[in-house]
């Protein structure tokens, strides 16, 4: 990461807030941070909030630095259940919604008196819960709207199951930011026989309708064939809040001998990949990996691990946005895409008020990657 070259000045006192459970990569974005601009090693741009549970559950949040003219960056993992409270004695795992009260209360604990506040919440909370389609709640649309009548500035995303939420807040700041490039970088890296600008050797699929947007972008960067499976529900039941899926349909041209990209935004149980890797094996596909910007692995690694084993699936690319089981590391399948370095050039350059369009689309480094 190189230093920002701009003739603006900084907007207020950088100030990187990490949320419970993102102390770790907040580290890593400071180091970046005070690398590139040159500072020293014990330089820090760290202000940790105290976090204080009571017996019964209750919270509050203690910010001890002034908050006065703060260009203020919260880094906030909703789905870290890695961190545990304690409650009449029990311990427990935080779900998203204390995640989401922690967050309001640091921004509460500034009263008001920071210049700007920017929260970068890689994985939106209730990103999946983002339209109404009967007598439903509306949960990441009221989300947004909390945190800018609050006060925050701006929102930086990562991924957006549906980037349209954005309608919820349309004069404020939002950013649906990619990871691409990290994706493809490390696929790079980790497979050094991958042809990856070869229609002949390479296929992008997409593992249903509702990704299509994100598939389409790695294919037309690439230029390379595209493929969809589309779901096949059962709307006559309801199982666990959604239509189960009856079947994956594939559109798209043949597989045999060729290399599989699949990419969604999210790993959940890992059913829908587990199908549509096996359709693609099933259809001669060579070897397939899969792109997925949030490992959330709800139902554990015995499912990868039994298709791996079988030669189903190749590699799993998931970031570290939001929080991985220290056991992950230890998978042969998996490999973790780092996006600390991506998020400290964002912050610099927003703090420094400069226009953040090409971190957006990584068009020109994807292309570097590809001559290279």
């Amino acid at each position: 990461m190189s230093s920002n070259a701009s003739t603006h000045t900084p907007h207020g006192d950088l100030a990187i807030i990490p949320m419970k459970g993102c102390e770790k990569f907040a580290d890593m974005v400071n180091y970046y941070l005070t690398n590139s601009r040159g500072m020293s090693p014990d330089h820090s741009y760290i202000v940790k909030p105290d976090l204080i549970r009571f017996g019964t559950g209750e919270a509050k949040a203690v910010l001890r630095h002034t908050a006065r003219g703060l260009d203020a960056y919260i880094i906030s993992d909703c789905f870290n259940y890695g961190v545990t409270y304690k409650m009449y004695g029990m311990e427990v795992p935080f779900s998203p919604d204390d995640h989401f009260q922690d967050l309001k209360r640091v921004i509460a604990a500034m009263a008001g008196k920071a210049g700007r506040i920017t929260v970068i919440m890689p994985m939106l909370y209730e990103g999946r819960q983002h339209r109404r389609t009967t007598r439903e709640s509306m949960d990441c649309a009221i989300a947004l709207q909390e945190l800018t009548h609050m006060g925050v500035k701006n929102i930086i995303t990562f991924d957006a199951h549906d980037p349209r939420v954005l309608n919820a807040i349309p004069l404020d700041g939002f950013d649906n930011v990619q990871a691409a490039y990290q994706m493809l970088k490390a696929l790079k890296k980790n497979v050094e026989d991958i042809k990856l600008d070869s229609s002949d050797d390479i296929m992008v699929i997409s593992p249903d309708e509702g990704g299509m947007s994100r598939s389409i972008y790695y294919s037309s960067v690439l230029g390379v064939s595209l493929g969809m499976f589309y779901k096949r529900r059962d709307y006559s039941r309801v199982v666990d809040g959604k239509n189960p899926i009856v079947a994956h349909e594939f559109l798209g041209d043949s597989v045999e001998g060729k290399d599989m990209i699949v990419v969604d935004d999210m790993i959940s149980s890992g059913g829908s990949m587990f199908d549509v890797a096996k359709q693609l094996k099933d259809r001669g596909a060579r070897r397939i990996f899969i792109f997925s910007t949030f490992g959330l692995f709800v139902e554990g690694f015995d499912k990868f691990d039994e298709y791996y084993e079988k030669g189903i699936i190749d590699k799993v690319f998931t970031t570290n946005l939001i929080y991985n089981p220290p056991e992950l590391a230890d998978k042969e399948w998996y490999c973790n895409v780092n996006m600390s370095k991506y998020v400290a050039l964002i912050v610099d350059t927003l703090n420094l008020d400069n226009t953040i369009s090409k971190l957006l689309d990584p068009v020109d480094r994807i292309k570097k990657l590809l001559e290279k």
